[in-house]
Order: C-alpha cells, then structure tokens, then sequence
C-alpha cells in the first residue's frame, strides 16, 4: 500500500535504469579525448594539495566561470570543500609526468616540482599551458562525486602550446 503523503512520480519523468555495466560506461567515457589538469590548492594548515582532473569544463563567460569534479572519497575532498581559492593548471603535451605525478598515491607529489604561489595561494605550475585561479564559488554533490564550480578571477594562457591530452586511457598529445 503506498503512502497518500508521498508524491506520486510519474515513470516518464524518472531516468530508466542503465542498460549497460560499469566497465562499458568508463570505455564509452574514454572515447571523449580531455585535456589534463592539475587542481591546486592551500589548504588551512598551510600544506599544498593538487590532483590530476580531466573534468574540467566552461561553464559560462560572464561571469566566467569553470568547473571540474571530485570523488567523495578523495584524499583531499575536505581541502577543496571548504576553502576558498584552487587553481586549475592545464597542462602541456610535454607534461605528462605531472599528471603522473598528481595521479600517484602515496608520494611527495611536490618534490622537485617547480611552482609559484598565485594570488590567493593556489599554487601555479610553472610550465602549464593554461591557469585559471578560481573562488570556490558553489559545489554540486552528484553520484559519487562533487562538481565544483570556480568563478575565475585570474587566468593566464601560453598562445600556441599544445596540449596534453587523455583519451581511451591513455595520454596524447
């Protein structure tokens, strides 16, 4: 018996359930060539975070905004969840031992890696293509991971560097 209290939801407006595995939905995913990121950060106590992203996205140019997606079960979620400032650090097809680097568990993945501090903290990676250093601005929890969108207050480019690219699991360039 159902409960009158509950809203009734209409099937058409509900998804169908997939049709397909885990393992085909990550093979379909990496037909989609990305580019790659390093997302940087502060944390409160002073120590630098940075990971390797490929979900990097435009969300709108005014007010310019980005976004990218974290597991809940990331190391860092709590540094990204509640500061203020990341940086996004787009990296060059000459790069892709940083992406490595961000990738790896377990390591000092500072050591050796040359950088500055942006504005706000963020560390900036010397040598990436592209660097967006972002407010925190909102987050979105969706299936297992959080979008977070940053409203980016200072971006800097290297015109005509290719990019490092990810696609069917592997890096390109």
């Amino acid at each position: 018996m159902s409960d009158p209290h509950l809203p009734v939801l209409d099937p058409a407006l509900v998804a169908r359930p997939p049709d397909f595995s885990t393992r085909e939905f990550r093979a379909s995913l990496g037909m989609f060539a990305t580019g790659v990121t390093v997302v940087t950060a502060r944390s409160t106590a002073g120590e630098w975070v940075g990971l390797t992203a490929n979900s990097f996205n435009s969300v709108s140019l005014n007010p310019p905004l980005v976004l990218w997606s974290l597991a809940h079960t990331a190391a860092s979620m709590s540094v990204f969840a509640t500061g203020l400032h990341y940086a996004i650090n787009v990296l060059g097809a000459d790069q892709q031992d940083l992406a490595l680097r961000f990738a790896t568990r377990g390591i000092d993945r500072w050591a050796g890696v040359d950088f500055v501090e942006g504005e706000n903290g963020a560390p900036l990676l010397s040598g990436a293509i592209a660097s967006f250093e972002c407010f925190n601005r909102s987050q979105y929890t969706e299936g297992d991971h959080v979008i977070f969108v940053g409203e980016v207050e200072r971006c800097r480019h290297r015109a005509g560097a290719a990019p490092l690219l990810f696609q069917g699991g592997q890096f390109k360039s």
